[in-house]
């Protein structure tokens, strides 16, 4: 048998007595089971739920009774944000943002009913996911167990014995790293098995399965490497553990909500009431369709009779006062888009000024690697919005072209004839929610997994100093 494998047993069958590491394992493990099977069970009764709640709003929708088409521009409706497949293993921002989306004819509106404001000031520390698990507790199993792997070995003076022996050191610090590497995957193999259910139960793409897979893989990895390195640097473990929870500390609970709050201060977002009032100045500005006088819509309807050889509105081959309408909201649907990109560009400047600390902190790559491969990254929101919203502005143009072509002005006036039947109303208002494509999703994992596999590099050059001095601070 090699050296290495040798070290490599002897390191398990001291894991194996150690108390703190069996169970810390057994608790990691019965942990990540536990928030795998209530994270599928919360995704497949959100699912359900939006799902009957969608087919209710589109059933009273599709039966609504004879009417103007305009009261069926305020009537409005509902969407639903469908979750992604993967959500159960990390829900991302979806615990902030709303899925429920009301749309209705002059607004633009935000998604409401986020969990995060149903829900308990304790959601705020965490959900009981595997991907808190494996981000946040697991690197803390890896630190316990292998803060002593060569600390100890010093202290005891068998290190010396060892190289004595003829044994080099890359070869004691290869059987540390099986071994501590071993316990990381055992960590890990509960969420791979629930990724692997995944994909095979349902429609999640294969390689963003694997791209999560690989990323947490990275993720532990870095953590062995670094918890050895750290060992091997210091002489004693009991220094080794503080240094080690020191870093736990700073980089995976301190540094990634620094992060965000410097953002938020450097850029901040501005508040809905002060977006309400900047878009009702600019709606003032543009024009006002239900005055006559109004500059803009006066010149349209210039534009309109010139256009079509008449004299009044009357003799228009169309209802005006439904041209009217389909004009004022395409208006408005463009100041409302305009708003909502800048809004956007706001919050994607702030992701890009907390990608820039990842160097300090690599949880904050594999956040975002791991968000962006489960679809629930603001990418993901923003898709959902800009969906709804064109979802939005087709339904509104379709109840306003049905004025314009099936009401005559004269009988748009009148409180008898302004209504049409309500098979009009039929297929208009369902939602087709379109996830983006993998390649998405992938471009934007990559600079994520580059900072990991950066950082592994980074420390694997310092294990390999720390390795070639071994010999000499043994001595």
């Amino acid at each position: 048998m090699s050296p290495v494998w040798r070290i490599t047993r002897e390191e398990w069958r001291w894991l194996q007595r150690d108390r703190v590491a069996v169970l810390g394992l057994a608790l990691l493990l019965l942990l990540t089971a536990v928030a795998i099977v209530h994270a599928a069970e919360q995704r497949d009764a959100l699912t359900a739920e939006r799902a009957r709640r969608q087919s209710q709003v589109d059933h009273a929708f599709e039966n609504a009774p004879d009417r103007h088409p305009h009261r069926m521009v305020h009537y409005g409706h509902f969407v639903f944000r469908p979750l992604n497949p993967l959500a159960a293993f990390d829900p991302g921002v979806d615990a902030q943002t709303g899925h429920t989306l009301f749309l209705e004819g002059h607004r633009q509106n935000s998604a409401n009913f986020s969990e995060m404001r149903q829900s308990s000031l304790l959601l705020r520390f965490g959900q009981p996911t595997p991907a808190f698990v494996l981000q946040v507790l697991a690197p803390l199993l890896l630190v316990f167990a292998g803060h002593a792997t060569l600390a100890r070995e010093r202290e005891a003076g068998t290190l010396r014995q060892l190289l004595a022996q003829g044994v080099r050191p890359h070869q004691i610090v290869a059987g540390k790293l099986l071994a501590l590497g071993g316990l990381a995957a055992m960590a890990l193999l509960p969420a791979l098995l629930a990724l692997g259910w995944m994909a095979a139960a349902t429609p999640a793409p294969a390689v963003l399965v694997a791209t999560l897979a690989t990323g947490y893989a990275l993720w532990l990895a870095l953590w062995v490497l670094a918890t050895v390195c750290v060992s091997a640097w210091l002489r004693q473990a009991r220094s080794a553990l503080v240094a080690l929870l020191a870093v736990w500390a700073v980089g995976v609970v301190l540094l990634p909500r620094l992060a965000a709050e410097l953002a938020t201060a450097q850029l901040p977002l501005p508040t809905r009431m002060e977006t309400d009032i900047a878009i009702a100045r600019e709606l003032a500005a543009l024009g006002d369709s239900h005055n006559a006088d109004d500059p803009y819509f006066a010149a349209f309807r210039a534009r309109l009779l010139a256009q079509h050889g008449v004299a009044r509105v009357q003799d228009l081959p169309q209802n005006y006062k439904g041209l009217v309408a389909m004009e004022g909201e395409r208006l408005t649907s463009e100041l409302f888009v305009r708003h909502a990109d800048a809004g956007f560009a706001l919050q994607q400047a702030q992701l890009d000024h907390v990608d820039r600390l990842a160097p300090l902190s690599p949880v904050l790559a594999l956040r975002r690697l791991s968000m962006a491969a489960a679809g629930t990254d603001l990418a993901a929101y923003r898709s959902f919005l800009e969906q709804g919203e064109r979802h939005r502005y087709a339904l509104v143009q379709s109840l306003n072209r049905l004025q314009a072509e099936k009401l005559t002005l004269a009988g748009d006036r009148s409180s008898r004839d302004n209504r049409i039947g309500a098979e009009h109303w039929h297929d208009l208002a369902v939602f087709h929610f379109t996830p983006a494509p993998p390649a998405q999703a992938l471009r934007a994992a990559t600079p994520a997994a580059t900072v990991l596999l950066l950082w592994l590099a980074g420390l694997g050059a310092v294990l390999a100093w720390a390795t070639r001095r071994i010999g000499r601070v043994a001595a």
